[in-house]
């Protein structure tokens, strides 16, 4: 579906919970480090949209919030899905001629629950440093108190009020509270097989609950762990009541992804081309099927795609966190690189080959899946025309430079062209995994 934005578009802001001085602290200090400042803005702007009740907003346009923030509808958006993916909004839209938007707002979780959760605590860790993480939980950390030679003289209700009767007791519906967003995950552990592969002997019935299919959902997703392995952390965390210890879980989790990664803690990164970074559809040329590869699958996906039977190694997962982090590259982008470098580099991701590349790309401001593939092919043509070259200056010489084979959306009239049976089921095998 076509969830384009135009700035003559509309949207209303409904509030569905109840912002305090205390929530506005925990979204600076705990949610800005992970979703950045401009979401933070933008969080805050639509809270200002909203009436003297605090309830609801007038119609307005996103040219407002535009003028507003003072930004392009493009980072608007980015913004908007940030907020969206911490649970703090939800986004719902209705097609028209001027197609109407609305705009759920949500409380932050708790301190509390922040620093408990399985993802944002560790990704607020990370991006903060341990130093500026501690300065920030010791400003949310309640003082204890010794109250041992105290005595509790608290009041019960029944000691303070007496029932007697009245009139009908009349049930309120809709009255404002404080709502919470929750972070969703489109793909999770399959829970068939986990549960399955552990002895029933070994498990209470009442082992995976909501709350603890929620909890390894969100480590396995931060922490990138397959059901395999997280079959064996699940195994390693049951109590001797058969239920799962969920700090034990945690920590497991975390020691696994410290021992893969060499002691470092995940971060996040916007993992798909942005849409509005995306090629109109309509296309249905094989260069329009690859271009839609490259831009709806995430950078980890299309790498793994490249092993028949096993999984990127680690250094190349680092180098791909790179160059979206510090590079600031696009994953559409980031995909054509792959690509590009695995045919022309003899199927080898090294480091330095790599960097070579994305840095020119960075530098000519390469941001669209198209832009990097025509920039592909024209730095492929430089290569080969000075290989030709090498090859009339040397006509005799044993070992003429290897010409790698190349993409097949190299040629110019790469639409005109048929690709090889291998490319066709590559290609539909991911489009399959994407769609």
């Amino acid at each position: 579906m076509n969830n384009t934005i135009l700035p003559a578009d509309t949207y209303v802001v409904v509030n569905k919970t109840i912002i305090d001085e205390v929530d506005r602290k925990i979204i600076t200090m705990l949610y800005q480090p992970i979703i950045g400042y401009t979401a933070v803005t933008l969080y805050f702007t639509l809270i200002d949209d909203l009436l003297k009740k605090d309830l609801m907003s007038d119609e307005l346009t996103h040219h407002h919030l535009m003028s507003t923030m003072q930004l392009k509808l493009p980072n608007i958006v980015i913004a908007r899905e940030k907020l969206e993916a911490v649970g703090l909004l939800k986004t719902y839209v209705k097609h028209e001629h001027i197609n109407n938007f609305v705009y759920v707002l949500y409380s932050p979780l708790s301190a509390n629950d922040f620093f408990n959760h399985p993802i944002l605590n560790v990704v607020l860790y990370n991006n903060l440093g341990k130093k500026e993480y501690e300065n920030v939980i010791n400003y949310f950390r309640v003082p204890k108190i010794n109250l041992k030679d105290y005595e509790d003289i608290t009041a019960k209700f029944n000691d303070v009020f007496t029932v007697t009767s009245g009139t009908n007791y009349v049930e309120n519906d809709n009255i404002v509270n404080k709502n919470k967003g929750k972070i969703e995950l489109t793909n999770g552990i399959d829970f068939n097989l986990l549960i399955s592969s552990i002895p029933k002997s070994m498990v209470n019935e009442k082992c995976f609950t909501d709350d603890v299919k929620e909890l390894i959902n969100s480590l396995a997703f931060v922490y990138n762990i397959d059901d395999l392995n997280m079959q064996g952390l699940v195994r390693n965390s049951l109590n001797e009541k058969g239920l799962i210890d969920k700090m034990e879980l945690r920590k497991s989790a975390r020691g696994f992804y410290q021992f893969e990664q060499g002691g470092k803690l995940p971060t996040l990164i916007y993992s798909k081309q942005p849409d509005y970074l995306k090629t109109p559809s309509g296309d249905t040329s094989n260069w329009a099927k690859q271009v839609y590869t490259f831009e709806n699958i995430t950078p980890y996906d299309y790498l793994r795609s490249k092993y028949k039977n096993g999984e990127p190694t680690l250094r190349e997962l680092q180098i791909i966190e790179d160059l979206m982090v510090k590079l600031k590259m696009k994953p559409g982008v980031v995909n054509v690189l792959i690509a590009y470098v695995l045919k022309v580099n003899n199927q080898k991701f090294t480091r330095n080959y790599v960097e070579t590349v994305a840095a020119q790309w960075a530098r000519l401001n390469i941001e669209t899946v198209e832009e990097a593939m025509h920039i592909a092919e024209k730095e492929h043509k430089k290569i080969k025309k000075l290989m030709n070259k090498e090859k009339e200056d040397t006509p005799n010489r044993k070992y003429a430079p290897k010409e790698e084979a190349l993409p097949s959306w190299f040629e110019k009239d790469y639409e005109n062209k048929e690709m090889s049976k291998e490319e066709e089921e590559e290609l539909d095998k991911l489009l399959k995994e994407i769609s």
